[in-house]
């Protein structure tokens, strides 16, 4: 399988991913295969349309589009994108990215203020988001992909755990564009891994690791990281990645996001099903001008990054 196939499955897969699980968010598990036993597909729920993406997908849009405009990665500019989605209005924006981005504080400053004053900045809205960005970052190696997943993740969260979950995904998607196991490779990404934040990331990137082991919900960073790996190692197609995803119950869309970019890195475009690909739209408020995206469109995104 050459390497753009994979790109645009690793970017697409993501989408798919996203709203695939969405209408299952904050459900339990096993709501997936309860409501669909045999093959799984899209349908509606939760506020979102049968096929709609949500803010993961729109987010990584956002921060697509900038990187191929800009010609590089300009984070004031991916800042003001952000500003710009979330004074529109969207369906969903997550409580820590929506405080960031209100805030009123410059894009270098606005999520560390945020940490500060809380403490808490390790949800998973950077890692959501980092698809496109892996795609794009991926060919100039391993040093140069994993300090801007922590760059781009430190725009919104301010908590190193966010930025160093990023940087593994970031890593993960590298490898499986190169056609190498990112899973075999995961004992090494974690020497690049900040020593602060290795441990927990070690324990939940453990083979022998599920979901029903985490200690914090998945919203967090590391658990949904750990969730969309061990989904990913313990099934052989995509389609069965993603339904492990959202079978894992609580924040389904993320978790499949990340589960789908993966997946998709591995699998490649060809092993996403058709059904889950005809319904696909993302809508992207902020956007000059506004649109709804679908699978060609990001497919063609794909390839330009």
């Amino acid at each position: 399988m050459d390497r753009v196939r994979r790109a645009v499955g690793a970017v697409v897969g993501s989408a798919v991913g996203d709203a695939l699980g969405a209408p299952y968010e904050f459900g339990p598990a096993g709501a997936f295969s309860s409501a669909f036993p045999g093959a799984g597909e899209m349908r509606p729920g939760g506020g979102w349309e049968a096929g709609e993406a949500t803010d993961d997908t729109q987010m990584a849009v956002h921060v697509a589009e900038s990187l191929l405009e800009r010609g590089k990665l300009d984070l004031p500019d991916v800042f003001d994108r952000f500003l710009r989605w979330a004074a529109a209005e969207p369906k969903d924006i997550g409580l820590q990215t929506e405080a960031v981005l209100t805030s009123g504080l410059p894009w270098d400053q606005a999520a560390a203020a945020h940490f500060r004053s809380t403490g808490r900045a390790a949800g998973n809205g950077s890692l959501m988001r980092a698809t496109p960005p892996a795609v794009h970052f991926a060919s100039a190696g391993r040093a140069a992909t994993m300090d801007a997943a922590r760059r781009i993740a430190a725009l919104t969260h301010g908590d190193p755990a966010a930025w160093e979950g990023t940087a593994i995904f970031h890593d993960l998607v590298r490898i499986a564009l190169d056609g190498d196991d990112p899973l075999a490779a995961v004992p090494d990404i974690l020497a690049h891994v900040d020593p602060g934040e290795r441990e927990r990331y070690a324990v939940v990137l453990a083979p022998g690791w599920r979901p029903d082991q985490a200690t914090e919900l998945n919203g967090a960073v590391w658990p949904c990281l750990g969730s969309a790996v061990w989904a990913v190692r313990t099934t052989s197609s995509y389609e069965e990645a993603l339904r492990a995803a959202v079978d894992v119950g609580g924040d389904t869309d993320t978790v499949a996001a990340v589960t789908g970019g993966l997946a998709g890195a591995v699998h490649g475009i060809d092993a996403i099903p058709g059904r889950w690909l005809e319904p696909l739209h993302v809508p992207l408020p902020g956007a000059t001008p506004a649109r709804v995206l679908r699978a060609d469109d990001l497919r063609d995104l794909a390839e330009r990054l």
